[in-house]
């Protein structure tokens, strides 16, 4: 066995794992920027978000199905910009994504609106993690089937 081969091979498994931990992290951050811009633009609608929210107050599914769509929207635009994979190598880890990054953001988002709760701010639906994780999870689920 030639020892140069075993290097290599270790190599290029090295950066096929490093690659996929960079897409992923850039995919959740994908996600966050969009889920920033659309809480940005509920905070300017504060109005139509907190009523429509209001409109359905007793139906959180209905309401976490808009805001999925609003992700897949975001999603569908976000393959206008970037449509295809962040990094092109990867380990077959791809559909992963689809569970943990939504995860992630949701859980970002959870955050902020702590944060901004203990600031005494208005929150928007989407500062919570089970609309941010709709949110997140609509995006990532386009981006999975439609990627390049």
């Amino acid at each position: 066995m030639n020892p140069l081969s075993y290097t290599s091979d270790v190599d290029e498994l090295l950066a096929l794992i490093l690659a996929t931990i960079a897409e992923f992290l850039l995919e959740i951050f994908v996600e966050l920027i969009a889920a920033a811009v659309l809480d940005l633009a509920s905070r300017v609608l504060l109005g139509l978000f907190t009523g429509l929210s209001d409109a359905f107050k007793g139906n959180r599914v209905l309401i976490g199905f808009i805001y999925a769509l609003l992700g897949m929207s975001a999603g569908a635009l976000s393959l206008l910009i970037l449509p295809h994979r962040l990094i092109h190598h990867s380990i077959g880890f791809h559909g992963i994504s689809l569970l943990i990054s939504p995860i992630v953001v949701g859980f970002v988002l959870s955050y902020v609106g702590t944060v901004l709760e203990r600031q005494e701010k208005k929150l928007t639906p989407l500062e919570t993690f089970g609309y941010g994780f709709a949110f997140a999870f609509g995006m990532t689920f386009i981006r999975f089937l439609f990627v390049k």
